[in-house]
């Protein structure tokens, strides 16, 4: 029981970190703008479409697809936000509610539109490949999924902590009135953020087709389970939506296993009442 335990614990700590990349994006993007994506959970499917069309039309693999499927989805943040977002920045939050809300019903309906409502999925040639370690036994696609998203989430940090851009974004993050003072273009840095984090979300949904086949109604699953995460994590956080991401990858894997998988949401849910409980501002602050 207790190797059975250990395995679950490692697995859900591999889906745990494609959870965390998907969970960064939220993460970026509320931590620079003050703005919540209620779409989040759509990207992340479109990202899943995008890496299946271009494994069923073009033979490339999600894992080799995840740059050009982040920076299509870098594009379309990019412009959304140029275009949509940017004149709702300093309307009431309700508003920005209803104009992502219903961002996310026209994704979902396109996504209907275009590719049907059946599950799509891809079989790679090491889709039944597994590691062996002692007694434990580690999926080839989870393995893979789980390096990208660290070397992903990684260039991330290196993006934010020495580049120009990045630092200028976090400026523009700290203190918005000092950013304009200076002279720094913050409508174009919060296009960039947006566009970043519709990337990291897009490269997550990429990874994520390796393990779940894509389905127009997973968007609101993904969208409750970014906010759990970032909540558990830390609201604006980076560090703070990896370590959410793996708290909630780790207690799903355990429900799965101890109890049913059905049930598994439960557990995440429950993390989420048991953090906010004890540490409501989260595991990590936002300069953490």
């Amino acid at each position: 029981m207790l190797t059975d335990i250990v395995q679950a614990t490692i697995m859900g700590l591999l889906t745990g970190m494609v959870y965390g990349l998907m969970a960064l994006g939220l993460s970026v993007i509320f931590g620079v703008m003050r703005v919540v994506n209620f779409a989040h959970g759509e990207m992340m499917v479109v990202g899943m479409y995008l890496a299946w069309l271009l494994f069923e039309r073009a033979g490339i693999d999600p894992l080799l697809a995840v740059p050009l499927v982040a920076a299509a989805l870098f594009a379309a943040g990019y412009g959304l936000q140029r275009g949509l977002i940017n004149p709702f920045i300093n309307v009431a939050e309700h508003m920005q509610f209803m104009l992502l809300l219903a961002l996310s019903i026209i994704i979902v309906n396109l996504c209907l539109l275009i590719a049907g409502p059946d599950t799509h999925g891809v079989q790679v040639d090491y889709m039944f490949d597994s590691y062996a370690l002692g007694p434990f036994t580690f999926d080839a696609v989870r393995v893979y999924a789980a390096l990208a998203a660290m070397a992903i989430a990684f260039l991330l940090y290196l993006f934010f902590t020495r580049t120009r851009i990045g630092k200028s974004i976090r400026a523009a993050a700290d203190n918005h009135t000092g950013a304009l003072v200076v002279g720094l273009d913050v409508p174009r840095l919060y296009a960039l953020t947006f566009g970043v984090g519709a990337a990291c979300v897009g490269a997550a949904g990429a990874l994520m087709i390796l393990v779940v086949q894509a389905q127009p109604f997973l968007a609101i699953d993904y969208t409750l389970l970014a906010f759990v995460i970032v909540i558990v994590g830390g609201l604006g956080s980076m560090p703070g939506a990896l370590a959410g991401g793996l708290l909630i990858g780790v207690s799903e894997s355990l429900a799965g296993l101890l109890i049913q998988p059905s049930l598994k949401s439960v557990f995440s849910f429950g993390l989420l009442i048991l953090v906010l409980l004890l540490r409501p501002q989260g595991l990590f602050t936002r300069r953490g």
